[in-house]
């Protein structure tokens, strides 16, 4: 993901916690989802880099050092309680989870990848509404312009 992709992430996830009165997103990733999120920062397999190594893609060759560094930059923010950057480190192992359903790696009723398919699935199937509900709740506030937006 970019840098200016990870901002606008960031900024996105900051504006919901913002709004998110009843700390429910904060709750879910602290108490609810603390061991599914932590066994996703540990796995290699829902990290860009060790995939981008492993496809052959010059540059990665430390993928192992980048997924440590990645891991205390996750703990430090689970330690300060940075909601916004956990859920973007969150988003990230999600998003390469996503790419290997998708684009094969993780298929229906393959013995692969089950566990952070079912984590996956529980995190999104209890934030993806919150996030929904603070956006509804809060039509005033500047959502930034749309990616796709209604075409006629």
């Amino acid at each position: 993901m970019a840098q200016g992709e990870r901002a606008a992430f960031v900024d996105y996830f900051g504006r919901l916690i913002a709004l998110d009165d009843k700390k429910r997103i904060y709750k879910a990733l602290w108490q609810r989802f603390s061991g599914p999120v932590r066994l996703l920062m540990e796995n290699r397999y829902v990290f860009n880099p060790f995939w981008q190594h492993h496809n052959g893609i010059e540059g990665f060759e430390e993928w192992e050092d980048r997924l440590k560094a990645s891991q205390r930059a996750f703990a430090q923010a689970f330690q300060g309680g940075d909601t916004a950057r956990v859920l973007s480190f969150v988003f990230d192992r999600l998003y390469v989870l996503r790419n290997q359903i998708v684009h094969g790696g993780s298929t229906w009723n393959s013995g692969v990848n089950r566990t952070q398919v079912r984590d996956g699935a529980a995190i999104l199937g209890f934030l993806m509404p919150v996030f929904v509900d603070l956006m509804m709740d809060n039509p005033g506030q500047d959502w930034g312009k749309p990616f796709y937006p209604v075409v006629a």
